[in-house]
């Protein structure tokens, strides 16, 4: 009696005795109705300084980045977030119940996520996006070669802040003072802080640091910046990433209601009513970050995988907050903007 034969005399006895042991069936493959094993489903752990109720660009923009990659949440990926809502110290706690679930891969959005991260766990695959230097920071040994386990996209934070500042002084002019917001309980601020101080020892400008822990501070920060005569604002990166987390505006708020020209770094500020924003694209580094969950899930290893700078960067002007504010753009200027808001 051949295999075959063999194997369909087992099943027809086990079918005629009622019994349901496997045991008999060794080798004989599956039964008709016998499902096949399901495939793991991975599982992502997004941990991040975002809303958790209201909008978050950041997350629709990574979902975005899945899709275009064919993972479709709660098919063929999962994806668990913790958002802290602006509070970093939650972050500590959410990376713990992400890493004891457990998650394939953590993905971070902001420097304080990245920097949790990075101290919760030196095994699990790590990608991080929305932060300056990872290598001043220590999160990698190098953008080419990160060695350990976290790898991501850079959003060259620290470099462009004095582009920043010089875009400032050649639209308003003859302007000698500015304020520049800084969120002091950021690590890397400290870093974009001495490129702006460069940059203004050069241009001939006196900067005021107005330094910020949190949304209930930025009252009296402006107060300050009122009182010591500053006659525009240079918004630092994390400054700025404070006031998206809980998806309210008291920066541009206040900055209008001071009169006060204030630059940022993300574009989402200027379509919420600020006057210009330089930097690269926030969406578009949480967006091509995807692409490094899926090579990770692929089997890649995070040390191989060099950390990318950003390949888009954007130059947005507000132009009704401009004339609000009595501001006219300059031709030279004009011609660097890459979007401009009636």
């Amino acid at each position: 009696m051949d295999q075959h034969q063999d194997c369909l005399s087992r099943r027809q006895f086990v079918l005629g005795a009622g019994l349901t042991s496997g045991a008999l069936l060794m080798g004989c493959g599956r039964l008709p109705w016998q499902a096949q094993p399901s495939a793991k489903i991975p599982r992502i752990g997004y941990l991040g300084l975002g809303s958790s109720s209201g909008p978050n660009p950041g997350v629709e923009a990574f979902r975005q980045g899945l899709r275009d990659l064919d993972y479709i949440e709660g098919q063929n990926i999962v994806v668990e977030y913790r958002l802290a809502d602006g509070r970093a110290e939650r972050l500590p706690g959410f990376a713990a119940e992400l890493l004891q679930l457990p998650v394939d891969v953590l993905y971070t959005s902001s420097t304080p996520a990245a920097l949790v991260a990075k101290d919760a766990t030196a095994s699990t695959p790590i990608v991080i996006t929305a932060l300056g230097d990872p290598v001043a920071l220590g999160i990698v040994a190098s953008l080419s070669r990160p060695g350990g386990n976290v790898t991501g996209v850079s959003n060259l934070a620290q470099q462009l802040s004095g582009k920043r500042l010089e875009l400032l002084r050649d639209t308003l002019g003859g302007i000698s003072r500015v304020a520049v917001l800084v969120n002091a309980a950021v690590a890397d601020t400290a870093v974009e802080l001495r490129e702006t101080e460069r940059a203004a020892q050069v241009l001939g400008i006196e900067l005021q640091i107005v330094l910020v822990r949190g949304l209930e501070e930025f009252e009296g920060a402006f107060a300050r910046m009122a009182e010591a005569g500053a006659e525009a604002l240079s918004v630092l990166e994390d400054a700025l990433l404070g006031t998206l987390a809980t998806g309210a505006t008291p920066i541009v708020t206040l900055a209008a209601r001071h009169r006060l020209p204030a630059i940022y770094s993300l574009r989402e500020m200027v379509d919420r009513g600020g006057l210009m924003a330089y930097g690269a694209s926030f969406i578009d580094a949480h967006r091509r970050a995807a692409a490094y969950v899926d090579k990770l899930l692929k089997g890649a290893k995070p040390a191989d995988l060099p950390v990318e700078q950003p390949m888009r960067f954007e130059f947005v002007v507000n132009m009704k907050t401009a004339q609000a504010l009595g501001i006219t753009f300059p031709n030279d200027i004009l011609l660097q903007v890459t979007e401009v808001i009636q």
